[in-house]
């Protein structure tokens, strides 16, 4: 299984790919893309087309965005959130199925708690996928959400034999 984790901003969207072997990780790529132009419009397109590139380069079977979280301004939250919609899109436009995790979710089933900082996400992160080369923050994140996704399919996967096995 690969798995694309990305995790939705309007000026750096982070994405990372991973393949999963029954329970070993291993990195495959990582990188922030950076939306282009001024006009809103033009930004989500930049987004659009290189998350679009990126899918096709490198094929995920599976895909996982971080969900939005509300703070105290209305218009950045529903900026993000129209990155997000881009995130969510694209994949979705590949025929995979998109999972959406709290930021929380994530930080808990990478680091253990789910209040952890950027820096101790990333250190788990490189723990995880030994040898990473993380492009930054943001594909850190977006690492993070990949695994916590693979972890969920892992889980949904054990439970699901283990319903067939007792029917």
């Amino acid at each position: 299984m690969r798995v694309l984790g990305i995790d939705p901003g309007l000026r750096n969207l982070g994405w990372g790919v991973i393949d999963v072997t029954g329970s070993r990780l291993s990195h495959v790529a990582n990188g922030i893309i950076r939306s282009e132009g001024e006009a809103m419009g033009a930004r989500l397109l930049s987004l659009f087309d290189a998350l679009t590139r990126i899918v096709a380069a490198y094929a995920p079977t599976a895909a996982a965005v971080e969900q939005t979280f509300v703070n105290k301004d209305g218009a950045g939250t529903l900026k993000l959130g129209q990155a997000r919609g881009i995130a969510m899109l694209v994949p979705a436009q590949a025929g995979l199925t998109v999972g959406e995790y709290a930021p929380n979710a994530v930080k808990k089933a990478v680091v253990g708690v789910g209040h952890a900082d950027k820096a101790q996400v990333a250190h788990m992160v490189r723990f995880q996928l030994p040898g990473v080369e993380l492009a930054g923050p943001d594909a850190a994140d977006a690492l993070a959400i990949a695994i916590c996704h693979a972890h969920h399919l892992q889980g949904a996967g054990r439970m699901a034999a283990a319903l067939k096995g007792a029917a």
